[in-house]
């Protein structure tokens, strides 16, 4: 164990996870390359959990932050006026296609989730809400109480009446084999059963959903499911909320905002991670009759400061000047068509992608049940052929990848190929 590891474990949480068997210390990074404190460089298709949207060292953003801090103001709060932030929001309410938006800022996905949930609640009043079985919306009291994933629940207490619907278990033996009309049929039928069975009179406050589930495996539902869920909710005046922490800005490749593949326009919608490019920048944008209903006094101390804001700015202005949206369309199908033929292995499950998120379930050869050993074995081959990548799934089994959107079509069929050579080499070792 490594002298850093050791002090690690003394003074951190035990619950906070590392990678690897010996976990590593990232110390430097250009484009889309990581470097280790040992000197060993890596292609990063992980992008420290989908944050380094366009990688490491990007002139344009590096040059905007020390424009701002060279100003000498690194701080003012939501009290003053911060010209950067108005920019920033004028740009994503536009961007958003909700009608009449307003955007207040946070420090990352987790208090946006909460913010949404204020405003949606607040607007119904009641405390019941929809949630996705597989989902994960945070780690503070409310957001906890919206995920429906074991792994990453913490409390059985909560704020919030929860129920939660299916949409991307498909897998469940009371769906497997249906088609995709025939599942979204289902899942809506489950829907109505929800509401006139276990959700009391008035209906509830709002659905909160990813349209590609993170830490949940990259799982998704169909396209379309989620419009025909807001069609059941507008029937009862309750709210649509996006959680696109990590499905925004171009990277599911055929829309802008993950929501978009469903043909849909949330109520309020979440954003945080990319955005920032690596500084800490999330927040929601909202109805403006949402989110002007609240009557008491609201801020934020961080939220929106004048150098994250000056990192956001120039990293959307990027991807938009570049059309990464269209880069993660195209690299994403030269990356998922290289890997699917990984479905023919025992070790294999199934892979799936959207864009530049894609993953690859590691199960037993011999059962099929999922196996997070042997996701956590290819973990650390692809890190010796020089690739670094993550993982999760409900039952910690997935293999997900999600690159910065400025990758280069070398880099995606290096990649592509340093994953297939990691699978295909733990595959043949669990089958001996």
């Amino acid at each position: 164990m490594s002298e850093l590891h050791e002090r690690h474990r003394a003074v951190m949480p035990s619950w906070l996870a590392l990678y690897y068997d010996d976990p590593m210390e990232i110390t430097s990074g250009k484009g889309n390359r990581v470097t280790d404190a040992e000197g060993n460089t890596y292609l990063d298709f992980f992008a420290g959990i989908l944050t380094n949207m366009l990688g490491y060292d990007v002139a344009e953003v590096r040059e905007a932050v020390e424009r701002q801090i060279a100003r000498g103001v690194v701080h003012t709060s939501t009290l003053y006026l911060i010209r950067g932030q108005v920019e920033l929001a004028e740009k994503i309410a536009r961007l958003s296609g909700i009608p009449d938006a307003k955007v207040f800022f946070t420090n990352s996905g987790t208090e946006a989730n909460e913010t949404a949930l204020l405003l949606a609640t607040y607007a119904r009043g009641t405390d019941q809400v929809l949630a996705m079985r597989n989902s994960y919306h945070g780690r503070s009291f409310g957001a906890v109480a919206v995920t429906g994933n074991t792994a990453w629940k913490n409390s059985s207490l909560s704020p919030l009446n929860v129920h939660y619907l299916h949409g991307t278990d498909r897998d469940h033996p009371a769906f497997r084999g249906m088609d995709d009309a025939a599942y979204t049929e289902a899942c809506v039928a489950d829907l109505r059963e929800v509401l006139a069975t276990a959700v009391a009179a008035g209906g509830p406050a709002a659905l909160i959903a990813e349209p590609v589930q993170g830490v949940g495996g990259f799982s998704m539902a169909p396209d379309g499911l989620l419009a025909a869920y807001k069609e059941v909710l507008d029937e009862y005046g309750a709210l649509f909320i996006a959680d696109e922490v990590q499905t925004g800005w171009g990277r599911t490749g055929s829309s802008f905002w993950g929501i978009g593949n469903h043909g849909v326009v949330p109520d309020a919608l979440t954003f945080a991670k990319g955005l920032g490019n690596g500084f800490a920048v999330g927040g929601v944008v909202a109805r403006g009759d949402l989110m002007d209903a609240l009557p008491a006094n609201g801020l934020s101390t961080f939220g929106g400061n004048p150098v994250s804001m000056a990192a956001a700015n120039a990293t959307l202005d990027y991807v938009l000047d570049h059309d990464l949206q269209a880069n993660a369309d195209r690299l994403g199908r030269v990356v998922l068509g290289g890997l699917t033929p990984l479905a023919d292995l025992p070790t294999v499950g199934g892979v799936r992608g959207k864009g530049l998120m894609f993953a690859v379930d590691m199960v037993d050869p011999e059962t099929g049940a999922p196996a997070p050993a042997l996701a956590a074995r290819v973990l650390e081959e692809a890190r010796r052929r020089g690739l670094l990548i993550g993982k999760g799934g409900l039952r910690g089994n997935v293999l997900r990848m999600a690159p910065p959107l400025t990758l280069t079509e070398d880099e995606a069929h290096e990649g592509r190929d340093a994953l297939a050579d990691a699978v295909r080499a733990v595959d043949a070792a669990a089958r001996g």
